[in-house]
């Protein structure tokens, strides 16, 4: 035992060690005290290992005056526990180790914060004190987990005959996308570099210089407001292009990648297979579910009935779809049992989402009830029913008014209803392709033609069908990947084509010159000579999330920010000193303060 601090780990010790003498060292966990007998349980990286004081012990009164979470480093000796105090949730439940000396490494002040256990503290003192709500045990095996998927995934991708290269951090800023950091030039007064939204340009440019397969652990900044599902400042992607390639093939090479990490990963949970991922067209995620990031792990279905309405005796309906509206349904099956205070609250839950309402219809034993059925008149229901495939005690939700609001509408009473009616299927990773996503969106507020999503996608149809074709029809080579009704992926066919790429940038009201302007880097490398080529990014910080069955990307991040985008841990952002700003030639203005 030449070692200072251990011979083994906390979580290493077995009853094969039984009788030896060991030195270990970590935090203590837990103190229980059986009346002259004290029981620890010291906790390192690798796990729990009982340690036993009694009164013959000298480490007895040292480790008795000791806070929770001190670094201690105990000698003694390994004993077999008896059959009755076996742990079997431990590695080392099998035995303890009789503390003969103890060394106190650091000692702990009062804790602002409990370590062991799982109970709910309010957020701000976990990340003021995050190193140590990392020591907590479920986000402490998160992040763990965390690296080896990252690990996994590095594996599979130079299986599949990958090379990971490294892009500039310190870039130009993009007119494109969200707002971006900006980092003021020391040396170039007044001009700024910027973080990388995502390493798109380069990693084209990388295809153009002739890498042909490329991908990175990219870190990605954007200035951003934070939601749940998306962290303020900085995200990982896996990021990657290929070269010579059809969407197609990226979705065959990139299938047995994330279907690999699932299944790693997944605990035993089903997952699609790599190989069967649907394919979904944009239009009918959004019909069918409406959400272009649907949970498949939901049966229900969402169907448009406007055609039923155009002449009824419900009015309301009558008149939504005469004037070019919608009528969408949403199942709520086996509901007979059901009182109509489910069907209320829904509709309270709809209007409270700020929407008109949620109409319904009841059914008992094939009786149809509420003021849509009456006014429409039980035939016709009938009718409608048979067409929608319902049984005799089926509910039905409507959702109807313009195509967006509708959709919208649908798709969020669909998540609903399925929550609960207990119809989600838990424990599984539902993978799909969503494709065919409409290249350009009219943008209300400015009236005018935008685009939909990556003005760098090729157009489905090439230039051919930007010059003949209304700009709202035509489709984009863009896909994404969605897992549970989150988007996991996100990628598309470049538009190599340096005309191809400015009448694109034309119909949105962009002159060539302002292409060259904007995207000169990569404007200029597509006269020299491009190759067909496309990719994707994948959500590291998601699919670990979904993985570790964490509802917060806070769970599986080392050192997040707040709700607001503050480091709470280190102080930032912060002031800047006066002689920093001299040097980089900046003064802060003050925003105007609020008027009383």
């Amino acid at each position: 035992m030449s070692h200072p601090y251990r011979s083994h780990t906390c979580g290493a010790l077995t009853k094969a060690e039984v009788g030896q003498t060991v030195r270990l060292s970590g935090w203590v966990h837990r103190k229980r005290d059986h009346g002259g007998v004290l029981f620890v349980d010291l906790r390192d990286h690798y796990g729990i290992t009982q340690i036993v004081a009694d009164e013959d012990s000298p480490a007895l009164a040292v480790l008795d005056g000791l806070r929770l979470e001190s670094v201690v480093t105990i000698e003694g000796e390994v004993k077999a526990r008896s059959e009755a105090t076996v742990n079997p949730n431990l590695s080392t439940g099998a035995i303890e180790v009789y503390a003969r000396g103890v060394d106190v490494q650091s000692r702990a002040e009062e804790l602002p914060m409990p370590v062991a256990g799982e109970q709910e503290y309010p957020e701000d003192i976990r990340l003021k004190y995050r190193f140590l709500d990392l020591r907590r045990e479920t986000l402490h095996a998160n992040i763990v987990t965390r690296t080896k998927i990252i690990s996994d995934m590095r594996r599979r991708m130079e299986g599949a005959g990958f090379t990971e290269y490294s892009t500039p951090i310190l870039t130009a800023s993009s007119p494109e996308g969200a707002r971006d950091f900006l980092v003021p030039s020391r040396i170039h007064a007044g001009r700024f570099y910027a973080l990388p939204q995502a390493p798109q340009q380069y990693k084209q440019l990388l295809m153009v210089a002739g890498f042909d397969r490329y991908f990175q652990i990219a870190p990605c900044f954007r200035d951003e407001d934070p939601r749940a599902d998306r962290l303020p400042g900085e995200f990982y992607q896996l990021d990657l292009e290929m070269s010579f390639v059809t969407q197609e093939e990226i979705w065959e090479t990139m299938e047995p990648v994330i279907a690999g990490v699932f299944e790693t990963f997944a605990n035993g949970q089903h997952v699609t297979p790599s190989g069967s991922f649907p394919r979904i067209s944009h239009a009918d995620a959004m019909l069918k579910y409406g959400s272009d990031k649907p949970d498949l792990r939901n049966p229900l279905i969402i169907s448009d009935v406007t055609q039923h309405f155009t002449q009824s005796g419900f009015g309301l309906f009558e008149k939504i779809v005469g004037s070019g509206g919608v009528v969408r349904v949403v199942p709520a099956p086996n509901t007979a049992d059901k009182s109509r205070k489910f069907f209320d609250d829904m509709n309270d839950w709809a209007r409270g989402e700020g929407y008109a309402g949620l109409g319904y219809v009841t059914r008992k034993g094939g009786e149809f009830g509420g003021p849509i059925a009456k006014n429409h008149g039980a035939e016709r229901m009938e009718e409608l029913y048979n067409a929608l495939g319902l049984g005799p005690d089926d509910g039905l939700f409507f959702a109807a008014g313009k195509e967006e609001g509708a959709a919208k509408l649908a798709g969020a009473a669909r998540i609903r209803v399925g929550e609960l009616l207990d119809l989600v299927a838990k424990d599984r990773f539902e993978l799909a392709w969503i494709v065919d996503f409409p290249f350009y969106e009219w943008d209300e507020e400015n009236k005018k033609v935008e685009f939909s999503h990556n003005p760098f996608s090729m157009p489905q149809g090439g230039i051919e069908a930007l010059q003949n074709q209304d700009p709202l029809t035509i489709n984009a080579f863009q896909y994404d990947l969605v897992c549970n009704g989150y988007e996991i992926a996100s990628g598309s066919i470049r538009n190599h084509v340096p005309e191809t790429m400015v009448k694109a940038f034309e119909l949105v009201g962009l002159s060539k010159q302002d292409v060259e302007d904007r995207f000169g880097g990569l404007y200029r490398a597509f006269q020299y000579g491009a190759p067909p080529h496309g990719g994707m990014a994948a959500g590291v910080d998601r699919i670990v999330m979904l993985l570790c069955g964490a509802v917060n990307l806070r769970e599986i991040t080392l050192f997040p920010m707040n709700q607001r985008a503050e480091d709470l841990l280190m102080g930032a952002p912060s002031p800047a000193e006066p002689k920093q700003l001299r040097e980089l030639h900046m003064r802060i203005v003050e925003p105007p303060k609020p008027q009383d």
